[in-house]
């Protein structure tokens, strides 16, 4: 399957497409893992993982939130239209709380693992199958679309992060295997994919994550509180009292998606093959592969179109 050549943007009225890899080249944004998806990241594999709890419960839970403040708000004035508002609210809410619920009920998708120091990629798949595929083979892009209706302009967009079936002789319907994250697309989308670019070709320095609450040793609560404990010595009290407080329990309901973390995620699930648990054991540094010539020289080519560019937005600053 053929795709554009990274770095090249594809723009239409409604729509605009980034594509950003193959070859993984800088997009010169930084990493930002916005979704969560990284789940376990040592010296030799980055796991990512496409089961993110936390923006259902984040896009659900603001929405019951409204339907009972309105339902609440307007008892007084119009007992039937309050009724209403809740009923109808139930139906908005409940049909995808349904799909929620039985997410909870299935098994958790396996991870994708990013192995840097073989620049590989296992891919798991159905039945016990798993790809390894080339890294520099791996295809992304961010696509955004927008529709204007009365209520203004809506933008939604994905990161969409593609394999190909190594097997030559692979049925149609096996042949190519695609991740796809809601983050909004554009630069969003190419920071998220810079999560996954900068480990492979930087390093796991360049990328922080969020590992850490996969290991809670402490109760929901104290967890809670050690939080905002860490927030205010940032933001200080005030802000930290409005954002983590207020919102983060009455609009994004962090609470409930710490339980249901620990949950399904504590720990996430780790891939079963015996193979790939030896395939990810690390290497001598020098049996780690390198990069192929043709990306070495696209990142050179694009460090410096990408330093050309800070060097004019500096002096336009200056002027």
């Amino acid at each position: 399957m053929s795709t554009p050549p990274a770095g090249t943007t594809k723009k239409r009225m409604f729509s605009r497409n980034d594509y950003l890899a193959p070859l993984p080249i800088p997009t010169g944004r930084k990493p930002s893992d916005v979704l969560n998806i990284i789940w376990r990241k040592n010296e030799v594999f980055l796991d990512v993982g496409n089961y993110s709890i936390g923006s259902v419960v984040m896009m659900l839970w603001p929405m019951v939130m409204v339907v009972l403040a309105m339902s609440f708000f307007t008892r007084n004035l119009n007992s039937d239209f309050s009724q209403d508002i809740l009923i109808l609210g139930s139906v908005i809410v409940g049909i995808p709380t349904l799909f929620l619920i039985q997410c909870l009920f299935r098994e958790v998708p396996l991870p994708v693992r990013f192995n840097r120091q073989r620049r590989e990629v296992c891919v798991p798949r159905e039945d016990g199958e798993y790809w390894i595929v080339p890294w520099e083979s791996v295809t992304a892009a961010a696509t955004q679309q927008s529709s204007v209706s009365q209520a203004g302009r809506a933008t939604m967009g994905l990161l969409i992060v593609g394999f190909e079936n190594p097997d030559p002789l692979a049925k149609e319907d096996n042949k190519h295997f695609s991740l796809g994250f809601n983050c909004g697309g554009g630069t969003t989308a190419m920071a998220l994919w810079e999560c996954m670019r900068s480990y492979m070709e930087i390093g796991p320095h360049a990328v922080e994550d969020q590992t850490a609450r996969f290991d809670r040793s402490k109760g929901i609560w104290a967890t809670y509180l050690e939080d905002l404990i860490k927030a205010a010595k940032l933001r200080g009290w005030l802000v930290t009292a409005l954002w983590e407080g207020f919102c983060g329990i009455f609009i994004f309901n962090t609470l409930l998606i710490d339980v249901l973390e620990r949950w399904k995620l504590n720990p996430p699930p780790d891939l079963p093959y015996p193979d790939i648990t030896e395939w990810s054991k690390p290497l001598p540094p020098e049996q780690w592969a390198k990069r192929s010539p043709k990306l070495e020289e696209a990142i050179t080519k694009r460090e410096a179109e990408l330093a050309a560019q800070a060097e004019q937005a500096l002096l336009k600053e200056r002027a």
